[in-house]
């Protein structure tokens, strides 16, 4: 990191370090990380775990259901099903173990660098602090990427072994090619990203007032338990259209239809852009007056 980051003492401008050379020191720095790779094969593994589970399982009850049913029926729908079977793993994790992936990558961007002081020497370079957490977002950006394809990868592979490329269904009991089954998987997943883009830009900017990375990812975590409570509150129902969590559980759902809604799914992708917006400012706001 820090040979990436010398320069010779007569610069005296900023942003004259490379983009692409600051970006691949970036992601080499994360991908070293035995934590972030410990992460990534654990979401990896999820998919697979469910899939063997389900098939071990006599009474799965009822098969099909509709994206009011939430991510239960989700579950019980991907029985028999290597459509359902990806999307019903990433819904699951995204309750907890994708939004903790973003948090950890957000926390040590900025405040676990700051911790162990090597933040300095992105402060004190030839790098102005909008490229630094352009870089910063876009090391937070690709490891949600990451975590979300690994899954997709492992719940696809996983549920044509298990299932046969004959069980590509949707909940309304067409039938998908395999290439449509594809593309309704990758929109959820992108939309997923998205989700985890913006759980990624609140970490940045807790972790840019901050040089403790846990108390970044106690705070992600706590703010996502607490929303997802204040949206089971309907006495609360003004509230619910700010929260970031709101329908986590049941707009993939609508991809699993025929035909496929989208209302929930551009409620939900509006809500996370506005979060990446407010984050990244917030972070930015802070960078910017930070000496190290």
């Amino acid at each position: 990191m820090t040979a990436v980051l010398e320069a010779p003492a007569a610069r005296t401008g900023h942003d004259t370090v490379p983009l692409p050379r600051l970006l691949a020191a970036e992601l080499r720095w994360i991908f070293r990380r035995p934590r972030t790779l410990a992460v990534l094969g654990l979401l990896a593994l999820i998919p697979v775990v469910i899939g063997i589970g389900l098939t071990l399982v006599d009474d799965a009850g009822p098969q099909g259901g509709g994206p009011d049913d939430g991510g239960g029926a989700l579950l019980a729908s991907a029985v028999n099903n290597a459509f359902v079977l990806p999307i019903a793993a990433i819904v699951m994790s995204l309750a907890l173990l994708l939004p903790l992936a973003s948090a950890m990558a957000g926390a040590d961007a900025i405040a676990g660098e700051t911790s162990h002081g090597t933040l300095r020497g992105w402060l004190i370079a030839p790098v102005g602090r909008g490229r630094l957490l352009a870089v910063k977002a876009f090391g937070v950006a690709t490891v949600s990427v990451v975590s979300v394809l690994a899954m997709c990868v492992t719940g696809v592979v996983t549920g044509l072994i298990i299932n046969g490329t004959d069980s590509l269904f949707t909940l309304s009991g067409t039938t998908l090619s395999f290439g449509g089954a594809l593309a309704r998987i990758l929109l959820v997943a992108g939309w997923v990203v998205l989700q985890l883009w913006a759980v990624g830009a609140v970490a940045l900017a807790i972790s840019s007032w901050t040089e403790h990375p846990m108390l970044v990812v106690a705070s992600v975590l706590a703010a996502d338990i607490v929303f997802t409570i204040l949206g089971f509150l309907t006495s609360l129902d003004w509230l619910h259209p700010f929260l970031l969590t709101q329908n986590w559980s049941l707009a993939p759902a609508e991809v699993l239809q025929d035909p496929m809604g989208t209302q929930m799914l551009g409620e939900g992708a509006l809500r996370a852009a506005c979060y990446i917006v407010i984050g990244l400012s917030l972070a930015y706001a802070r960078l910017s007056t930070r000496d190290g």
